[in-house]
């Protein structure tokens, strides 16, 4: 866990150390038992953790990002950084650091980088899983859809981990806090922790998936 907490420390990204380790202890207790997934890679932070967990168990991480940033990494937004920028384009392009960061790691035959919008990249998508990670758009909307389209497939004990949680409007956006609570709302998961703004649920053993989800309500 030192080496991906040093490796981690030059990758672009907003997860902190202590997030990035609790990522790494959850997949490696349940990556042996399915795939696990991350939606919202960017430079590959959090694929660090997750990728040398899945790969010690034997297992795989699929990791879903378009890789054109997320609506407040836009140009002009809070989040942009110019070094993501690429001109001759026009838009934003993680992609390129996130391929360097497996190649640096080693990760490979481990991350299988689905390089899409999670709406599509989940359209027929029926693989069980061990471990959702969402931290992808922050919009209501995409917040959302990423937790309708993911969190059902998640096994019994299994594990459904939201990042950027926040208590309120002054800390960050609330679209991540929104889903954890809905998803906390269905029953089917138990309270884990949460490590900074990272929210834990794990599935209950007996979970039983609901015939719809939550109506939204925004």
């Amino acid at each position: 866990m030192g080496l991906n907490r040093v490796r981690a420390e030059g990758v672009k990204g907003f997860l902190s150390d202590d997030e990035g380790a609790r990522l790494y202890e959850l997949a490696a207790e349940v990556a042996h038992r399915g795939p696990c997934l991350e939606i919202g890679s960017y430079c590959g932070k959090s694929t660090l953790w997750l990728g040398e967990a899945c790969r010690e168990a034997g297992g795989v991480l699929f990791a879903v990002d378009h890789h054109r940033g997320s609506e407040e990494q836009q140009k002009g937004a809070d989040f942009f950084d110019p070094e993501l920028w690429d001109e001759a384009e026009g838009r934003v392009d993680t992609f390129q650091l996130f391929r360097r960061t497996l190649d640096r790691a080693h990760l490979n035959d481990t991350v299988v980088p689905l390089v899409s919008k999670s709406t599509v990249a989940a359209r027929f998508w029926a693989t069980p899983l061990s471990l959702v990670f969402i931290d992808g758009g922050h919009t209501y909307e995409a917040a959302y859809n990423d937790y309708a389209c993911w969190s059902r497939h998640i096994i019994p004990g299994g594990y459904l981990l939201i990042h950027d949680i926040y208590d309120s409007m002054d800390e960050g956006g609330q679209a991540p806090h929104h889903i954890y609570k809905m998803a906390v709302a269905t029953g089917q998961y138990e309270v884990v922790e949460r490590i900074g703004s990272l929210g834990i649920l794990k599935r209950y053993p007996c979970g039983i998936l609901p015939a719809e989800l939550p109506e939204k309500d925004y």
